[in-house]
């Protein structure tokens, strides 16, 4: 487990997952673990049997497509990462049926020397329709608005994904074997030292810091990031809640895991992702003199930050445009607009 000593994630029980406090996971930025809210699922009490008897209930539920996986060599010791020069990775993703990464991860077992395999984030709707219909935490629109979640499941041996952000809220189930989650609030990113942009090790940029052995002397803000860390222990049956952009690292700490998982986010699906935003920010603002982007973050907490009515407040209804309500009619004409200024 990560060497890191820090307060533990605040733990509870609910009868159900309806009686989640949500409003006080997001808003309050308060990440929750829900002890043994997922005991009760098929899965669950399958590895709880056995890995064997887990495996045997993902075959029997498996559709038979090719799914992504992920395998290192033993040297990376489960930890899925750049290679030393940080422009390429140190595995190697393919595609392949399920039972191909499970044989693996049966031949694994119990060596010393197991090379590291994960499948990762499955989609549950179109690899295991019929696990996600018998492994369920009867939530729906009441939580996760008008747009379903994304259901996918994660199945590997002793791994580590490096620490980083998910653009979405997360409900992770830990459904078989442990998991540990080291989670920093996102205020937290400069004391992570985020690697390149691209490549990542699974999409998301994730932090250059090992923490079991960080190095203080190349990393020394991440002494104040371990102040506001806190670790989420998970045993099987285990739910865990946590907002959008929390940093999170997490090990799978026995031999055969698996975890599912639900992203969500309650924006209107004509939102669009503000990595685009940060990306064309640094193209167009990061380089600018320091008294230019000053007035820069000044427009942009008028427009962009503060309430959303404001900038429009003082206007026609007419007259307002992007400025009044977003819908989708009004997204579609301002991405169109977007999208021809960055052509010229």
């Amino acid at each position: 487990m990560t060497a890191i000593t820090a307060r533990r994630t605040l733990e509870t029980k609910v009868a159900s997952a309806v009686e989640i406090p949500f409003d006080a996971v997001l808003a309050g930025q308060t990440p929750m673990l829900f002890k043994g809210l997922a005991g009760d699922w098929p899965l669950v009490r399958e590895g709880l049997k056995s890995s064997q008897a887990a495996r045997d209930y993902l075959r029997a539920h498996d559709q038979g497509g090719r799914v992504v996986g992920y395998s290192g060599d033993p040297s990376i010791q489960g930890r899925f990462f750049y290679g030393d020069t940080l422009t390429a990775m140190n595995f190697k993703a393919e595609r392949a049926p399920l039972e191909i990464f499970l044989q693996r991860l049966e031949a694994a077992e119990g060596r010393d020397d197991a090379p590291s395999v994960y499948v990762g984030s499955a989609d549950l709707d179109a690899y295991f329709p019929t696990l996600k219909a018998a492994n369920d935490l009867g939530l729906g629109a009441e939580v996760f608005g008008p747009e379903p979640p994304m259901a996918g499941i994660w199945i590997g041996n002793r791994t580590t994904a490096a620490a980083h952000f998910d653009m979405s809220n997360n409900i992770a189930v830990c459904a078989v074997g442990r998991r540990c989650f080291t989670l920093f609030p996102p205020d937290q990113v400069a004391n992570l030292y985020p690697g390149p942009l691209e490549p990542t090790p699974g999409g998301q940029v994730v932090s250059l810091v090992d923490f079991q052995r960080p190095d203080f002397d190349a990393y020394p803000g991440f002494r104040d990031a371990i102040g506001s860390a806190q670790v989420a222990e998970m045993e099987p049956g285990d739910v865990l809640v946590y907002p959008a952009l929390w940093w999170h690292q997490v090990e799978a700490l026995d031999p055969f895991n698996v975890l599912v998982n639900y992203w969500w986010n309650t924006a209107p699906a004509h939102i669009d992702t503000p990595m685009n935003t940060l990306l064309h920010g640094l193209l167009s603002l990061r380089d600018r003199p320091d008294f230019e982007k000053q007035g820069w973050k000044a427009l942009f907490d008028y427009y962009v930050f503060g309430p959303a009515e404001r900038a429009g407040a003082h206007l026609p209804p007419a007259a307002r445009g992007p400025l009044g309500t977003m819908d989708d009619m009004t997204a579609r004409r301002l991405r169109a607009q977007l999208l021809d200024r960055l052509n010229r």
